[in-house]
């Protein structure tokens, strides 16, 4: 598998999960009370709070899977970037110090 490829989708993952974040985010903010409705009178708020908690808890749990899997794969692709520069600490034609060794 290509590493560009590998790096693109970690970042397509990244922007997913942030995109995820902002709008946990604006889902408490416009609704979310720490208040439970539970009196006389509160009927009508009753099932938009339970509703409300049910898709904050689900984006929740959606934000934490992405959040490993966008950790994990950044992980792995520096590890294999820090294990590529390892094994070849001179690459590429464009060295500069190789290159100039040779002419002497």
């Amino acid at each position: 598998m290509n590493v560009t490829f590998v790096a693109a989708m970690w970042a397509v993952i990244g922007i997913a999960t942030l995109i995820l974040a902002i709008y946990r985010w604006a889902l408490s903010a416009h609704g979310e009370r720490d208040v439970v409705h539970l009196g006389a009178g509160d009927e009508k708020k009753i099932p938009k709070q339970v509703s409300l908690a049910r898709k904050v808890d689900a984006v929740d749990r959606w934000g934490k899977a992405m959040t490993v899997i966008t950790a994990v794969i950044g992980l792995g692709l520096a590890t294999a970037y820090l294990y590529q520069a390892w094994e070849s600490p001179n690459p590429g034609p464009n060295n500069f110090y190789r290159n100039n060794a040779r002419e002497r």
